[in-house]
C-alpha cells in the first residue's frame, strides 16, 4: 500500500538509490490508476537522472518534467523547468519530486516549500548504509538535518534502501535496517519503506519495521 499524501519528495545521498526508488514509486502509482507527474530536480552532480527514463515512463502514462532546456538527459546544467509547478498546484496529480543528493541540491525545493503543508506531502529520505557518508547514525542524522535546513521542509519518513546492486543479500538489507531503526529512534521519524529488489524482498521477515517495497532495476542496464 502506497502512502496517501499527494506530493512525495525523494531525497538521499549520492549513490543511495534515490532515483531508482523515485522511478519505481512513480510506476507503482501509475499502475494503481493514478495520474502521475515525476519531476527531475536533481541538478547537482547527479549519478543518474530520472528523466533519462522518459520513454519508459511516458509509455506508462507518467508525465516527466526535466530540464528547462528540453533535454531527456543532457549536460549537467542547473536548469529546472517552470512546468514543475503545474502538477504541484493541480490536485488531480500525484507528484514525485526527485531532488539532489545534498544540501546544495535540496535548495531547489525552497521555491516550492509553501505548497508542502502538513499531511499533504511526504519527504522520504533514502538511506543506504553502504554509502560512506551515511553509514553511521551521526552521518545519516547530519545528512537529514542539512537537507531539512536547506529545503525548509521536514523529512517525514525513512526508506531503508541498503543495497549492493544485483549482489544485494537479505543480510545487507537487515544491516541497513539496523541503522535505519537507530536513526528513526533518535529523530522520531518512522521507517516508511524497506526497498529491495523483488528477489530479496520476498525473503525479508514479515515483521520487519516498515512496509516492504519490492523494486525493479530501471536505472541500470543489465551490463552495469
Amino acid at each position: 500500500m502506497l502512502n496517501d499524501n499527494r506530493i512525495r519528495v525523494i531525497i538521499g545521498h549520492y549513490g543511495s538509490g534515490k532515483t531508482e526508488f523515485a522511478v519505481n514509486y512513480a510506476i507503482k502509482l501509475a499502475e494503481k490508476g493514478k495520474k502521475v507527474a515525476l519531476a527531475d530536480l536533481d541538478i547537482v552532480n547527479p549519478y543518474f537522472r530520472s528523466r533519462e527514463k522518459h520513454d519508459i515512463l511516458q509509455t506508462k502514462g507518467i508525465k516527466v518534467i526535466g530540464s528547462s532546456l528540453g533535454m531527456k538527459s543532457g549536460a549537467d546544467l542547473p536548469a529546472i523547468s517552470s512546468s514543475v509547478l503545474a502538477p504541484i498546484q493541480d490536485e488531480s496529480y500525484d507528484v514525485i519530486l526527485d531532488v539532489g543528493g545534498d544540501a546544495a541540491g535540496a535548495r531547489t525545493l525552497v521555491r516550492y516549500y509553501t505548497y508542502f503543508k502538513k499531511d499533504t506531502y511526504d519527504m522520504f529520505c533514502i538511506l543506504n548504509a553502504n554509502r560512506a557518508e551515511t553509514q553511521t547514525v551521526d552521518g545519516a542524522i547530519n545528512h537529514i538535518k542539512e537537507i531539512e535546513a536547506a529545503s525548509r521542509t521536514k523529512v517525514t519518513g525513512i526508506v531503508n534502501n541498503t543495497h549492493l546492486l544485483r549482489d544485494t543479500s537479505v543480510d545487507d538489507v537487515l544491516k541497513g535496517q539496523e541503522l535505519a531503526m537507530k536513526v528513526s529512534d533518535k529523530l522520531k521519524i518512522p521507517i516508511t519503506y524497506i526497498s529491495a529488489l523483488e528477489k530479496v524482498a520476498r525473503q525479508l521477515p514479515e515483521n520487519i519495521q516498515g512496509q516492504i517495497f519490492p523494486i525493479k532495476m530501471y536505472m541500470r542496464e543489465d551490463w552495469m
